[in-house]
């Protein structure tokens, strides 16, 4: 290429040297936020099964729980990839509030539904702003948090969904108590309280600036320049003191164009390894989660005889493993590496969950040791997942980021979760403790599998420039 057509920008090296600061925790506040909402959606929906099962306005049957949970899942599919695509193409932070948007009316709307099409139309409408959130949040996170800090950071602000779980299974228990508010109207307003919490972020989000890194690839050195600069004056202000300012100097010539030729090219030719191994490590988590998760308060109320209003309660400590697992063992994977993390977390996860499979099937179980062995196992399967997440969205070119995170999550979740919820749903319908243990070995076996694609195909990223691990498409 000629070098006249080449600019210099030092903005990824001056982003990588930054120290931990105010700013970084503004960051991981106002955007890792959307796990949270993901999370008390989820569990919300979980929790207050039973409910609408037995409300006179919806009276859902199993089968139809399971589909709203899938339909769920579906938006946030589709929400993921039309957003996606928007995020790389005008910015991160424009998105943020449009997809944020989108959730807000619809997760209020679903606290207004009145039968059974309504209540599937707007959880479809929350999945989309949920799935849209995911790739313009992944990709700005990735994108301003320091390199040797990103694996657990990033697996720590992924971990919070359950942050969010914990707090819509304790809200649960309030809210379905028939001697406080009852099921009919406590299910209303749990989903009410995610429009709530919508409305605080909107206003934190203000003060985060557009990512520097999508602004130098998109034909804006100077003004990525300027916001690097500005970035710098609020940690110095918060009372740090810079490294020394780096050497390193990243070459870009024009502006890559994206097209679905040029992404296709990318993922299939120029790194079909880290596609594969994307796919897989979306696919296996996202049926373990979603067929579980969306029908565990099922299992509860239908095998172990658990009211409706205490559900949440044996969701709470489920919730505190997995929130533990990324937080405590993200660590690991900016120092022992990824590729020995990843495949150590979803190998483990998917041994004890055929454990707890077995357990369950010999009837050696009740609703609290049921409860604890879920936590242990999905200690591990949270790492996993979050991991899958951090892998996708780091292994390839910053014009594709948000796009392609949105492809793996759709991919993954088309793949291994919109049909999990349905399924397990069938299958707790059927009253057949041998049809459930099944499902559960399915989603040991989908585990192990991917932990040994891991060990083939793992990508080793920890303390590398995003720029290192894949190079920009327009790079001079």
């Amino acid at each position: 290429m000629n070098s006249d057509l080449r600019t210099f920008t030092d903005v990824p090296a001056r982003l990588d040297r930054l120290p931990w600061s105010r700013f970084h925790r503004l960051v991981v506040v106002a955007l890792g936020i959307t796990w949270i909402l993901d999370g008390l959606e989820v569990t919300l929906a979980g929790s207050v099964a039973a409910a609408l099962q037995i409300s006179p306005r919806l009276q859902l049957t199993a089968e139809q729980v399971g589909l709203t949970g899938s339909a769920y899942l579906a938006g946030a599919v589709l929400g993921a990839l039309f957003f996606g695509h928007l995020t790389d193409r005008l910015g991160r932070k424009r998105l943020f509030n449009v997809t944020l948007g989108v959730y807000l009316v619809a997760t209020a709307l679903t606290a207004l539904s009145w039968d059974f099409y309504s209540f599937l139309l707007f959880r479809f409408l929350t999945g989309a702003g949920i799935g849209g959130e995911y790739s313009a949040i992944n990709s700005a996170i990735q994108e301003l948090i320091p390199a040797r800090l990103r694996g657990r950071i990033d697996l720590a602000i992924n971990g919070s969904f359950w942050l969010g779980a914990a707090g819509g299974a304790l809200l649960s228990v309030v809210l379905l108590d028939p001697e406080l508010v009852g099921p009919e109207l406590g299910w209303r307003l749990a989903f009410g309280s995610g429009a709530a919490l919508g409305l605080v972020i909107l206003y934190l989000r203000r003060f985060l600036p557009e990512s520097p890194r999508w602004l130098m690839i998109h034909g804006q050195p100077g003004e990525a320049a300027r916001v690097v600069g500005e970035i710098e004056a609020r940690v110095v202000a918060d009372g740090h003191v810079l490294p020394a300012a780096p050497a390193s100097s990243l070459a870009l010539g024009p502006t890559h164009r994206v097209t679905m030729v040029s992404v296709a090219r990318t993922l299939l030719r120029q790194y079909p390894g880290r596609t594969t191994l994307g796919l897989v490590l979306m696919a296996a988590q996202a049926f373990v989660y979603n067929a579980i998760f969306f029908t565990y308060a099922l299992v509860l109320s239908r095998f172990y005889g658990v009211q409706a209003d205490e559900v949440g309660l044996y969701i709470l400590p489920f919730a505190i493993g997995n929130f533990l697992g990324p937080l405590l063992l993200g660590p690991l994977f900016d120092t022992i590496g990824r590729k020995t993390m990843i495949f150590s977390t979803y190998a483990v996860s998917g041994l004890l969950l055929a454990v707890t499979a077995v357990l369950f099937d010999l009837g050696l179980l009740d609703a609290t040791t049921q409860t604890a062995m879920w936590s242990i196992v999905f200690f591990f399967a949270s790492a996993a997942a979050s991991a899958a997440y951090l892998t996708v969205g780091e292994c390839f070119p910053l014009e594709i980021r948000a796009l392609t995170i949105a492809l793996f999550y759709a991919f993954g979740t088309l793949l291994g979760g919109v049909g999990g919820p349905w399924l397990f749903g069938v299958l707790i319908a059927s009253e057949s403790p041998r049809e459930i243990v099944l499902g559960y070995l399915l989603g040991a076996a989908l585990m192990i599998m991917a932990a040994l694609v891991t060990l083939k195909l793992g990508v080793r990223a920890e303390c590398r420039p995003l720029e290192e691990v894949a190079p920009p498409l327009s790079r001079g």
